[in-house]
């Protein structure tokens, strides 16, 4: 069977979309064959900069044919005397079939007339030329263009169009291009060199442009990157600063690898490490090295003793101008980093009080004032948590608080304003370099941490708190100008915002009242902005209703079932119970989560939640937890009951030490599942709502004891009947 190819020659396509154009396109073909019942064998997409290519192998010439069964008119106005009628005549000829081959069937609403109808296959060639087209325009990314006088859209112009089954040639044209596409059997070789190159066959195809200087095959263009690069470093006896991103994006930069290994002037090593990566890698994609078995300070303002002044460089040149390529990328890097340097010296000439000075000429958003003021409002944040954690020392404090101070500014430096990727990086740097402690300068670098979805934490103690002020403070301020998250728009990342507070309140394991600090810094800040009008209270539940489903998502992320994030979450208007304690409802969470894992939540959940059903009737405070305090032994009539108060004695003592005992709690619940299932069946059950009122109200009251007692743990009534899935 032959082998269908398609290439798609345009003019140096984005490497994010010649990355992303792969699988829509592997998508649309497979779609597209499976629509018209074509066989094939291997489907492989691939790309290049200058090319998207599709190899369908072992592909049918004709597409299997199919019997259809076709509803007609019924019965009784099809046949008359036994012979068709109009009816089914015409019936018969719209189906393309005889009218004797029609047959009648019952059916729900009486007797039907049917035809069998078989679907011919559709011939290869045909469904190819028609749909080729159609993929083209398909095919989705960013900043699309139109090019010439045609109203053709794609990343890039198209310039050529090789469509072939086996060594036959497919007729397609693009009428939308300028000027008009007409399909054919030539590709073009490296763009240096400027040649057409005929296909003879789809299977050859990859051979004679890998003969003419193009590896098409992305992953092969992939592992002799990465070989090369790991071999060039070993050599040099050095690790390269190669980031997953860095790396994909080199593979979809080059038709043809080449390694290319550049020199550092010696004397820009007294940059830090941090700007010479930053040039290199962001803004030239070489790869820097480091020295083998070095720990990197992040506060230096030197890379000397880190990194290697050589850099490697994956080009797409030609081999005979890899000297020319040499010294053109050398002195293209010796350019930026001269700036770099000018950056770093006119920097160092002022102090970092000027600089924080300067921030007051910054506007930060539209009512919130400018970025002075936001560095205040951040300082009042950490002033707050300092109040609210007890295990903070007077040096500590001392320390965040300078680090507060000084936390943005290097957002007004030379050097930041030219590599916005450093901020918090520099100004630690300058800090230290200037005399504040470590700790004061490490706080400032970490407080932009995390970055994103899976980033790295801080490290220090002043670090974390810092950054919860700073994230506290962008929710606290956008919230009260008014602005809110919606469906993908979210243009200050206040989700992000919010998944980085809990997360560094996760990882300090503190137990912070995150409510009662919502309540006292929307009140602060109904002062401290006036003209905003803000409702303190409103905006307090608005926020603590954000934070809830930013607990609740960030749990779902990490594999957590949703009723058991839920169930220690709350409903909507239940979002202050979160909040008073978020680390601890994610020990909670995970708590159930095991307990589910161990098979043994679910007897647990369905008698508190029957339990809780009928205690809905007692109308007991729920903050009751002593059983001593609602009932009375002495209307005791079964073994059960006695059973059942034992166990709440239990939990009672247990309830009573806090978050401590949730796992004792937890276990005495799972434990007693079967005393607590005899109170409700079994030879010594009882009937709840019996006639004596005393006894129906202190049953009920039982009930209510154990409701209360569980929903210490969690709210049991939001666990689904059956579920599995444990919670990583």
């Amino acid at each position: 069977m032959p082998t269908f190819l398609l290439e798609i020659g345009t003019e140096e396509l984005p490497a994010d979309f010649a990355r992303l154009a792969i699988p829509q396109l592997q998508q649309l073909v497979e779609a597209e064959l499976q629509l018209h019942r074509l066989d094939f064998g291997k489907l492989h997409c691939t790309s290049t900069p200058r090319r998207l290519a599709v190899l369908v192998e072992d592909l049918q010439s004709q597409g299997k044919q199919q019997s259809l069964e076709r509803k007609g008119p019924p019965g009784s106005q099809a046949f008359s005397a036994g012979k068709p009628t109009e009816a089914a005549l015409g019936f018969a000829r719209r189906c393309g079939v005889s009218a004797e081959s029609l047959e009648i069937r019952e059916t729900a609403k009486g007797p039907f007339v049917f035809a069998t109808v078989v679907e011919a296959g559709s011939s290869c060639v045909d469904v190819l030329t028609k749909a080729i087209p159609t993929w083209i325009n398909a095919l989705q990314g960013r900043r699309f263009m139109r090019w010439g006088s045609g109203e053709e859209r794609f990343s890039r112009p198209l310039r050529w169009l090789v469509a072939m089954l086996d060594a036959e040639l497919l007729e397609v044209k693009l009428t939308n291009t300028d000027p008009t596409i007409v399909s054919s059997c030539f590709s073009r070789g490296h763009r240096l060199a400027r040649e057409e190159i005929k296909i003879t066959s789809g299977l050859l195809y990859s051979d004679q442009l890998r003969a003419e200087g193009v590896i098409v095959d992305r992953e092969e263009r992939a592992k002799l990157i990465g070989d090369s690069i790991n071999m060039a470093a070993a050599k040099l006896e050095a690790k390269p600063d190669l980031p997953k991103e860095l790396f994909e994006e080199l593979i979809d930069l080059v038709e043809a690898p080449l390694m290319i290994i550049g020199a550092v002037p010696n004397h820009y090593l007294d940059l830090p490490a941090e700007v010479l990566c930053t040039v290199m890698r962001v803004h030239q994609r070489y790869v820097p090295l480091y020295a083998r078995n070095t720990v990197v300070d992040p506060l230096s303002l030197s890379a000397r003793e880190y990194l290697l002044p050589k850099f490697l460089c994956i080009t797409n040149s030609l081999p005979e101008a890899v000297e020319q390529v040499q010294r053109g990328n050398e002195r293209v890097l010796e350019a930026r980093l001269a700036d770099a340097q000018f950056f770093l010296l006119a920097d160092q000439a002022i102090t970092c009080e000027e600089r924080r000075s300067q921030l007051a000429r910054v506007s930060f958003a539209a009512g919130l004032g400018n970025l002075l003021d936001r560095t205040e409002r951040l300082e009042w944040c950490v002033f707050e948590l300092i109040k609210m954690n007890g295990e903070i020392s007077k040096i500590e404090a001392e320390q965040i608080s300078r680090a507060a101070h000084y936390c943005k500014h290097d957002l007004v430096s030379q050097m930041v304003s030219e590599f916005p990727e450093l901020q918090g990086i520099m100004g630690a740097k300058y800090l230290l370099a200037e005399g504040e402690s470590r700790a004061t300068a490490l706080a400032v670098l970490e407080h932009y941490l995390p970055r994103g979805a899976g980033d790295v934490l801080p490290k220090s103690k002043e670090g974390n708190l810092l950054a919860i002020a700073e994230r506290l403070e962008l929710l606290l301020s956008i919230y009260a100008k008014g602005d809110r998250p919606s469906g993908s728009s979210d243009p200050y990342a206040l989700r992000r915002a919010g998944n980085a507070l809990l997360l560094l309140l996760w990882d300090m394991n503190w137990s912070l009242n995150l409510w009662e600090l919502l309540q006292n810094a929307c009140e602060h800040w109904f002062h401290l902005l006036p003209h905003l009008t803000i409702n303190s209270n409103e905006l307090a539940i608005e926020l603590a209703e954000f934070l809830q489903q930013r607990f609740l998502s960030l749990l779902q992320e990490q594999g957590c079932d949703l009723d058991i994030a839920q169930a220690v979450a709350g409903l909507t208007n239940e979002s202050k119970r979160i909040l008073n304690n978020v680390t601890d409802g994610q020990m909670r969470v995970k708590l159930l989560a095991e307990l589910r894992r161990k098979g043994s939540l679910q007897a647990v959940q369905v008698v508190v939640q029957r339990a809780a059903k009928l205690a809905e009737k007692a109308e007991l405070n729920p903050l009751t937890i002593r059983p001593d305090e609602v009932i009375d032994i002495k209307l005791f009539e079964k073994t059960s009951e006695h059973e059942m108060y034992k166990v709440l004695k239990q939990l009672e003592d247990v309830c009573n030490k806090g978050s401590k005992a949730y796992v004792e709690l937890a276990n005495i619940l799972a434990s007693s599942s079967n005393i607590l299932a005899n109170f409700f069946d079994g030879d010594q059950s009882v009937m709840v709502m019996v006639e004596d009122h005393d006894i129906r109200r202190n049953r009920l009251n039982m009930l209510g004891v154990l409701k209360n007692q569980a929903y210490i743990l969690a709210d049991f009534s939001c666990l689904n009947a059956t579920f599995d899935s444990p919670c990583s």
